[in-house]
């Protein structure tokens, strides 16, 4: 729903912050709430809208430093700074060819955000609800922890991998690091990466009941 405090009785966000300083204009936060509340297909998580901030955050980056881009172009940027499946290699290039249009990269991924801030922004600053269930909230936390963790081992084993590299006490190319956990059921014989497996409710057993 439409907010209409003074802005002197709302509390503080980022969000709300990083919309002004980008001129990602008022009815982004329309938007955003829009589809956290819509029903069905339309409807769209926190961690989704998050990601979608943060691209247009990039996409503004971009313009403001008169860089020109192709369809797509702006998404798979985003990727290669933030997903775990692309190489330290892989990142360092697409780092390099954004300082090379003129974009603050660390500037830049300091001011990416979270789906906590996603949802503070909502809930705090918009006064927007949306009933989800309980069971929802929680496989949504134990996700975002194990991603967390995922990303933080990546890190560390690509920088240690790196510095055995750079000095001669591993042989290495390019490299691309996979960091994957995996379930399997031994009793419908089902094997998913443990996030597909929470964001898909379970194995097959169902199916065989």
């Amino acid at each position: 729903m439409t907010d209409n405090r003074d802005d002197s009785d709302r509390p503080s966000s980022k969000v709300a912050r990083l919309i002004d300083e980008y001129g990602l204009g008022e009815s982004f936060g329309d938007e955003l709430e829009r589809l956290w509340t819509a029903e069905g297909d339309e409807r769209r998580s926190l961690r989704d809208l998050a990601a979608l901030f943060n691209r247009r955050l990039l996409d503004s980056a971009l313009t403001a430093a008169g860089a020109s881009t192709v369809s797509g172009e702006v998404e798979n940027l985003y990727r290669l700074l933030t997903a775990d499946d692309v190489s330290s290699g892989m990142r360092t290039e697409a780092r390099a060819r954004l300082e090379r249009d003129g974009v603050d990269v660390d500037g830049l991924e300091r001011d990416f955000i979270t789906y906590q801030a996603i949802r503070s922004y909502l809930t705090e600053y918009r006064d927007a609800t949306y009933e989800e269930p309980s069971d929802s909230e929680q496989v949504e936390s134990v996700v975002d922890t194990i991603q967390r963790l995922r990303s933080r081992l990546r890190s560390i084993t690509e920088g240690s991998l790196d510095r055995l590299r750079s000095t001669d006490r591993l042989t290495l190319g390019t490299f691309r690091l996979f960091v994957d956990v995996d379930v399997l059921c031994e009793d419908c014989g089902a094997q998913y990466s443990v996030v597909e497996l929470l964001e898909r409710g379970g194995c097959d057993c169902a199916a065989d009941e």
